[in-house]
């Protein structure tokens, strides 16, 4: 897989994608999109004091990083998974160095989260525990060890990678998410929230990071009958 490295407006890295013509983040700032999608708009914004937090579209990292900072921050337990079929090399993640940029005694923990092993959950801090899974998300031959709190979606947009937003995998998403449980993503295409929709969750349009006016965030109301 060819990626090249492309500076963002934040001052953060980001890498770019040949083959579909797509980025891993926004390039008007790819910790700043990150911090106000899944942090701010989720992960914040859910009241668990020991959250499960699923993210779709693993890859570079960031947001796992980014939510193990705030867990720290917060004292909040919480347990970790990210899913991703293709996983970064070690070059790609040095060269990105996201850890240095959140803070100078960070880069032990971006490392920290690239180092373990994949597929079995590791305690990265007291705070923090993750579990990352080399799977195909849209083979569904997976199985999460329990319920979600917060699902972070974050795969390639619906135009360059369709075969991930499809409503069957949205009802299988409403399906492991818990009561009040929270669905944030970046995109904001109206087929996206009404695939979400249909799948049960209670869709609101908010505020979108720079460069882009709107995001979607979903609210698992309580079990469809």
């Amino acid at each position: 897989m060819k990626l090249e490295l492309k500076n963002t407006s934040d001052g953060s890295a980001t890498l770019y994608l040949p083959e579909l013509d797509e980025q891993y983040h926004s390039l008007n700032g790819a910790v700043t999109e990150a911090k106000h999608v899944f942090l701010e708009m989720g992960y914040n914004h859910h009241k668990s004091s020991n959250p499960v937090v699923f993210e779709v579209g693993f890859g570079s990292g960031l947001n796992c990083l980014l939510t193990a900072f705030e867990a720290e921050q917060q004292k909040r337990h919480t347990l970790y998974i990210g899913i991703e079929n293709y996983p970064l090399g070690n070059e790609f993640i040095n060269l990105l160095g996201y850890g240095k940029f959140i803070s100078e005694n960070r880069f032990n923990l971006f490392s920290a989260i690239h180092a373990c092993e994949w597929n079995v959950p590791v305690e990265i801090s007291s705070w923090f525990t993750l579990l990352k899974m080399k799977v195909d998300f849209t083979s569904q031959n997976w199985e999460l060890p329990c319920s979600c709190d917060i699902i972070y979606f974050d795969a390639f947009g619906p135009d360059k990678q369709p075969e991930m937003w499809t409503g069957d995998l949205f009802s299988y998403i409403y399906k492991i998410t818990r009561n009040e449980g929270i669905f944030v993503t970046y995109s904001a295409k109206g087929e996206v929230r009404r695939r979400l929709v249909s799948a049960g969750f209670s869709m609101e349009k908010l505020p979108g990071p720079p460069g882009k006016k709107e995001m979607l965030r979903g609210i698992k109301v309580q079990s469809k009958i």
